[in-house]
């Protein structure tokens, strides 16, 4: 198994699969890389190099108590391709690993970067404020790290049914991709789980989105209950200068069943461009 160690020592474990132009894929919160071995294999399959790592404080890699930030998150993901090496790279983020993705090519991609794919990602700024009345309101984030904190399993275990919108009639989600959220959740160390939802929730990408000079995809379904697309997607559409927005109806935020399938074929196509 593959490891990478940062410059303040931390080890990120990542996948590397097949050969071609390099893809590199980010996961959400609180999953790991295991989250796209179906797209990972489906990429590496077309005749791309298909990478994906362990965020840190989650997964294989190191149970950090420090660093659970964004610009940490984007250093790590710049070091890591600086120590593969690679060039031309197409980002992909899901969620938490979209703002990673926005991060890094706004602030460390220069020269590296080809293009970017987000879905369900948290940019521009989760969170409600006056000058974002579509966000979440802080209490929601606050009763997050209180469930994390009084008992991570059961609370994952809950969160499960918003995440992939198995509460809504007529939901199809398997209970086993229910069993895998739980099952990747439980890897995060608590610290690194608590911290990250500050980092997801209250960083605003404004900036970063409003700099970048690739092409970016936004994904986005338009029932997702984490992050709603009023305060994310259709806003982000409006401050890149070369964005694409797909929407897809009815499809909520984790990726599984007839989501998955229609957003991977629509990665495919965009990779293909």
């Amino acid at each position: 198994m593959p490891y990478f160690t940062t410059s303040d020592g931390t080890e990120i474990y990542y996948i590397d699969q097949g050969a071609g132009s390099p893809v590199v894929l980010s996961h959400g919160w609180p999953l790991s890389s295991d989250a796209w071995q179906r797209e990972v294999k489906l990429i590496a399959d077309a005749g791309y190099r298909a990478i994906a790592h362990d965020r840190r404080g989650h997964g294989r890699s190191s149970k950090t108590y420090a660093g659970n930030d964004m610009d940490t998150y984007a250093r790590d993901l710049a070091e890591l391709i600086e120590h593969l090496d690679l060039h031309d790279v197409v980002l992909i983020g899901h969620s938490t690993g979209g703002g990673e993705v926005v991060r890094y090519a706004a602030r460390h991609g220069a020269g590296r970067v080809k293009k970017l794919l987000t879905a369900g990602a948290v940019p521009p700024v989760m969170v409600r404020s006056e000058s974002n009345p579509e966000g979440t309101p802080i209490e929601a984030f606050d009763a997050i790290r209180e469930g994390v904190l009084d008992d991570a399993s059961q609370f994952y275990r809950d969160l499960a049914a918003p995440f992939f919108g198995a509460n809504r009639e007529g939901a199809t989600v398997s209970q086993g991709a229910a069993d895998d959220f739980w099952r990747q959740g439980m890897l995060v160390n608590l610290a690194a789980a608590y911290d990250c939802v500050k980092a997801f929730s209250e960083t605003d990408f404004t900036d970063d989105l409003t700099s970048l000079d690739v092409p970016i995809l936004i994904a986005h379904g338009d029932d997702d209950q984490i992050v709603p697309i009023a305060a994310a997607a259709e806003k982000t559409i409006t401050l890149v200068k070369n964005g694409t927005l797909k929407v897809y109806p009815g499809a909520p935020h984790g990726i599984a069943g007839d989501y998955q399938k229609a957003l991977d074929a629509d990665i495919l196509a965009y990779l293909a461009e």
